[in-house]
């Protein structure tokens, strides 16, 4: 039963590679099937991709945000997360980290800083969702050409709403994120 489910596959991929035809995983498919990016909720206007960029990537994030009692509050210290190609993060394809910056594991890495007046949180339970704007980039890969990224669709993340029971004390808090990757259409 399992050596006709391989014969199978390899048939359907010996067929698909005579006909042209290729299977992309989902991110792909979304970026090709909607250039612009996610529809966003009109109280998320702000976070708009730029007039004259276009989606190159996206990716499903899954980690940490970090926390920090400063001793009247919590410091968000760095974003620790794995990026992955698929919604069920399956596919690994980089890193995000304090900058914050994406690598991926190619090598290529853009950092960013978030655009002034942007952002909204549709969920308060959630990290807000953003958009940056590329303050550098370095390496060949998915992310050399980056000009913009927007973060949607968040789940957990926030600063804990107790306080903390020593100063420097720290918190993990889980969290997942889409990242949008944008270029300039030029």
């Amino acid at each position: 039963m399992y050596q006709m489910k391989i014969k199978q596959a390899v048939r359907l991929v010996v067929l698909l590679s005579i006909t042209g035809l290729t299977i992309l995983p989902t991110s792909v498919v979304r970026a090709v099937d909607n250039p612009n990016g996610p529809v966003l909720p009109p109280q998320c206007d702000s976070i708009q991709a730029p007039v004259g960029t276009k989606l190159a990537f996206h990716a499903f994030a899954r980690g940490v945000q970090i926390y920090r009692w400063n001793g009247t509050s919590w410091d968000l210290v760095a974003p620790v997360a794995s990026l992955f190609a698929e919604e069920n993060y399956f596919g690994e394809v980089g890193s995000h980290y304090i900058g914050p910056t994406w690598e991926s594991k190619s090598g290529s890495k853009v950092e960013g800083r978030r655009v002034p007046g942007t952002g909204c949180t549709p969920d308060a339970s959630a990290v807000a969702w953003l958009l940056l704007y590329k303050i550098s980039s370095t390496g060949p890969g998915i992310f050399q050409s980056v000009t913009y990224i927007q973060r949607v669709n968040t789940t957990g993340g926030t600063a804990p709403a107790f306080a903390g029971s020593s100063l420097g004390e720290v918190k993990e808090v889980p969290y997942t994120a889409e990242y949008h990757f944008y270029r300039d259409q030029n």
